[in-house]
């Protein structure tokens, strides 16, 4: 949902230089050319947080696992599934 909140936020006008062709056919289309670029924008943003974000995290993410895997989960005998 952060798209929608960024769709709220002032919007700057920018130049970008796109495959003619591409361009061309998706205006045959309908397609709001400028609502698609920042919609692939706002993903890549997203994505690139995702693998920043368990790069920074890898150490400890390995380190729950190998205690998951070494002593099992805490509390499983709790777990009614």
């Amino acid at each position: 949902m952060q798209v929608a909140a960024s769709l709220k936020s002032t919007r700057k006008p920018t130049n970008l230089s796109l495959d003619s062709a591409l361009l061309k056919e998706a205006k045959a289309l309908g397609i709001n050319v400028s609502r698609s670029a920042e919609a692939g924008i706002a993903e890549a943003v997203r994505m690139h947080k995702q693998e920043k974000w368990l790069k920074e995290n890898a150490i400890a993410l390995a380190s729950s696992n190998s205690y998951v895997e070494a002593n099992g989960l805490p509390l499983a005998r709790h777990r009614q599934f």
